[in-house]
């Protein structure tokens, strides 16, 4: 069960400012449960962890036995934004963080392409997949997302080059759109097996969808367990109680945003393996909230180490910021400090100790400091990083995001700030059909 503690925002927020804040984070709420707000036709996702049928996650499972059998130890998994960062998130999660060096992985090693448009990058990717068995997912919903279409042609024509096109189109599979567009129409002519991204659930929303269900099945993770976690918090967050936890952190972050000018939220980690998390979290928040000249800047740092580079910033830079720190309440190893007999680095008061409550005690120290400092800090909890409580951080994160983005005042489901760099780069690219456009933008950089 996802936990919030706010106590450390105890010295910075004013009680009774906070129940207003809890009282509008409530009515978002209900809007949010209606599905009578802005946004509303993509609402799928609130109810994927309850209606994702039994036959979805055997398909799933089904195409990673396959490919099993055809013995694919490399996926390439092809998309951009939510496409590609839920997947990432959960597998960097629950990975070994040496899995690639031990070479003991019984699952395949997925890969992420489309999400770039490095030509080095790409080209590495293919150094590596003549080296190894090799299958792809590709995701797309229209099929024309230039980054993850130009990796998509470069990878098909590979896997027909090398496996010939009826076994190639056995080791493709595709995510898209059920009815209409170029993948759909593509996957139909080449006989690939497919999945839909569902109408109403927005790419950001997706992780419990085909799009991250398939990579991370294909990487060897338990997607009944995730999709279990997932469902407790649908469950959890149902009620319209003040103490829920999708309440309780959205109306402190809305507080600290509206009245304290606190324009900036830091996602805080003490655990490498939740990097990605903090990355497929950034895009969550910052395409769902930034709009309309509002919204709260999405940040984050992984601690300790941060706290050798950005420390500094945040204990004593310009006073816009709050943190929300992620803290998994048990360690999944256990690693305990020894004697020296020399104790030359004068670390024997520390024998006898687990190295993770060294880290604990860091981020106890560290969350004393900052607010000493003027940061306010949120904390979200979760038991042990497992894909059961992943499940649930996840969804979690997701719910309160559309509870914070009403009570905000903006559509947490639209994006439409995201075309204007597409336009120019058509344009730029002398698309066929931007012909004025080109035109215009050569003019104005020539000037």
């Amino acid at each position: 069960m996802v936990k919030v503690n706010v106590s450390g925002c105890a010295s910075f927020a004013d009680a009774a400012k906070y129940q207003q804040y809890v009282a509008k984070a409530i009515k978002a709420q209900q809007v949010l449960k209606a599905g009578n707000g802005a946004g509303n036709d993509f609402l799928g996702w609130r109810v994927l962890p309850s209606g994702t049928p039994e036959s979805l996650v055997a398909a799933c499972e089904a195409v990673r036995d396959d490919w099993a059998g055809r013995g694919v130890d490399l996926v390439i998994a092809v998309g951009i934004g939510g496409s590609y960062l839920g997947a990432k998130c959960v597998i960097e999660a629950l990975s070994h963080n040496f899995a690639k060096q031990l070479r003991t992985r019984k699952a395949a090693e997925v890969v992420f392409a489309g999400n770039n448009l490095s030509e080095d990058y790409l080209s590495e990717l293919m150094d590596l997949a003549a080296e190894r068995n090799v299958a792809c997912i590709v995701i797309s919903k229209s099929g024309t997302t230039t980054e993850p279409a130009v990796a998509f042609r470069l990878i098909k024509q590979y896997l027909e080059q090398r496996y010939g096109k009826a076994e190639a189109a056995a080791r493709i599979v595709a995510i898209t759109d059920a009815k209409k567009g170029a993948l759909k129409t593509l996957s139909t002519q080449e006989g690939y097996r497919s999945f839909i991204v569902p109408d109403n659930v927005g790419g950001r929303f997706s992780v419990l969808t085909p799009v991250g269900l398939l990579p991370i099945v294909a990487a060897g993770f338990d997607i009944r367990a995730l999709l279990k976690g997932a469902l407790e918090m649908e469950k959890a967050l149902a009620d319209e109680k003040e103490d829920n936890p999708a309440i309780v952190y959205a109306a402190m972050r809305n507080l600290l945003y509206a009245e304290l000018g606190k324009k900036v939220e830091i996602l805080v980690n003490y655990n490498p393996k939740l990097t990605y998390v903090a990355e497929w979290w950034k895009q969550l928040y910052g395409e769902s909230e930034g709009k309309d000249g509002k919204g709260i800047f999405p940040a984050s740092v992984n601690n300790t180490a941060d706290l050798h580079s950005m420390g500094q910033f945040i204990q004593e830079g310009e006073r816009v910021m709050f943190e929300t720190v992620i803290s998994v309440d048990e360690a999944d190893r256990k690693v305990v400090i020894g004697t020296d007999p020399e104790n030359l680095d004068g670390l024997n008061f520390l024998a006898g100790k687990r190295v993770e409550e060294c880290n604990r005690m860091a981020q106890l120290g560290t969350k004393l400091a900052h607010i000493d400092g003027g940061v306010p800090q949120l904390e979200v909890s979760i038991p042990k990083l497992d894909a059961y409580n992943l499940g649930s951080l996840l969804y979690f994160f997701e719910w309160a995001c559309g509870v914070s983005a009403y009570t905000l005042g903006v559509n947490p489901f639209n994006q439409p700030g995201v075309e204007a760099y597409k336009k120019n780069m058509f344009a730029l690219l002398e698309k066929p059909g931007y012909e004025e456009a080109t035109k215009a933008i050569k003019q104005r950089l020539a000037e």
